[in-house]
């Protein structure tokens, strides 16, 4: 079975997060994705730990968990960009593939030559992907941002956290970085946007891929009932403001989430831990007289939740229908059933020798699955890119090695 992108290449020029994951995908779906790291450090993330070991050494290898997580599939092709040499090989090599992505600062690629307009001046059909932190205009636009900066700005921090008004209260971020990963997502769904769009027309396309605009959508509802009328989202904490029961509870064995949506639930749920009169109860009568009472209720609740094993609990909740789940560590994620079932871990052999695991790419297909493959070494494709995709020779090769360019 051919895989999606079979026969799309890719010359990747990102770094961390946001990029890379827009890259893995399509390299997921069976584009070849040439990934540039500078010679002797690549990608930045290389060297944020935890790392695999060097299994000659035992020591760690520049091979971390933050790079096998965004970088799974690739070929690493080491090029410095800043030597005259190596500008121009990757501007050959851009020549040749179908898509650039790219998250330098803004206007830095054209001294190289590898900007959307030198670069499409000589290919019209290319696509042009440039992830940023704020777009390529506007007066943020030469700033450089990370995902701490952008949670911050374009206000998801806002709404996560407790109340000020309540111990530990304050804004807070996500531990994932959550904006560089919803600017990938959209960055993915613009290249194949433009992919489809020049299997049409034949024309190629510059896309704009900001960090600020994915979050500031990101935001969704929340944006939206702002500009509605213009009241500010307060922070909640792990409530739902506009249904209760809707929160964490400590039990036994952990925490878990019950979320009662309507009346039905409710009485359900009230059966199932031994309350079938608290419906009756005018507080707790309907949806939003629990909103208006819902501290009451959640007393009330973590009262008759306490102490009953997590594991028994969920499953009479289950069995009476109504929504809940466990608040599992990520030990307990992998050991759940379901994730089991659903086979969200791969094994793959690394060229390091060893086998990583990794978490499998969550796109299921039935006609053309995922081919999973483990992410590079540095430099581990650097031959044979120069080689199969430029026609250089082994002596021109040698030489570059010699000079520093690869």
């Amino acid at each position: 079975m051919s895989a999606i992108l079979e026969g799309i290449k890719i010359l990747d020029l990102t770094r961390v997060v946001a990029g890379p994951m827009c890259t893995q995908i399509l390299a997921d779906m069976g584009a070849s994705v040439y990934k540039i790291e500078k010679p002797g450090e690549g990608d930045d993330t290389r060297r944020m730990g935890p790392f695999l070991p060097d299994p000659a050494t035992g020591q760690p290898s520049n091979d971390s968990a933050l790079y096998l997580a965004y970088n799974r599939g690739k070929h690493s092709v080491t090029v410095d960009i800043a030597t005259l040499e190596g500008a121009q090989l990757v501007r050959d090599l851009a020549l040749r593939c179908d898509v650039v992505v790219e998250n330098y600062k803004v206007g830095s690629l054209a001294k190289y030559g590898l900007d959307a307009a030198s670069l499409r001046g000589l290919k019209p059909e290319l696509i042009y992907c440039s992830v940023t932190g704020f777009g390529q205009t506007g007066p943020d636009a030469p700033k450089p941002a990370y995902d701490f900066i952008l949670q911050g700005m374009a206000g998801p921090m806002s709404t996560c956290g407790l109340p000020d008004d309540e111990p530990g209260g304050g804004p807070m971020r996500t531990a994932i970085p959550m904006t560089d990963m919803v600017t990938g997502l959209y960055a993915t769904i613009g290249i194949l946007g433009a992919l489809m769009h020049r299997q049409k027309t034949g024309e190629g396309q510059v896309i704009d891929a900001a960090m600020l605009d994915a979050t500031v959508a990101f935001n969704g509802h929340l944006a939206v009932g702002y500009l509605m009328n213009g009241k500010v989202p307060q922070r909640v904490g792990n409530t739902n403001p506009i249904a209760s029961p809707s929160e964490v509870f400590e039990c036994a064995e952990g925490r878990i989430i019950i979320s009662a949506g309507n009346n039905q639930q409710f009485q359900r749920m009230c059966t199932v831990l031994g309350a079938p009169d608290m419906p009756t109860d005018p507080r707790f009568a309907t949806n939003m007289q629990r909103i208006a009472h819902r501290r009451e209720l959640q007393a009330a609740l973590q009262t008759l939740v306490h102490g009953q094993p997590r594991a028994r609990l969920l499953e009479q909740l289950s069995a009476a229908n109504v929504p809940a789940g466990p608040l599992n560590d990520m030990a307990q994620v992998f050991t759940n059933p379901q994730t089991q079932h659903r086979q969200m871990v791969v094994e793959l052999p690394h060229s390091s020798g060893q086998t990583v695991r990794l978490v499998r790419s969550p796109l299921n297909w039935s006609a053309s699955p995922v081919t999973h493959k483990a992410p590079p070494r540095l430099g581990e494709h650097s031959l044979q890119a120069l080689r199969d995709e430029l026609g250089l020779s082994d002596a021109q090769v040698a030489g570059l090695v010699a000079r520093g360019v690869v």
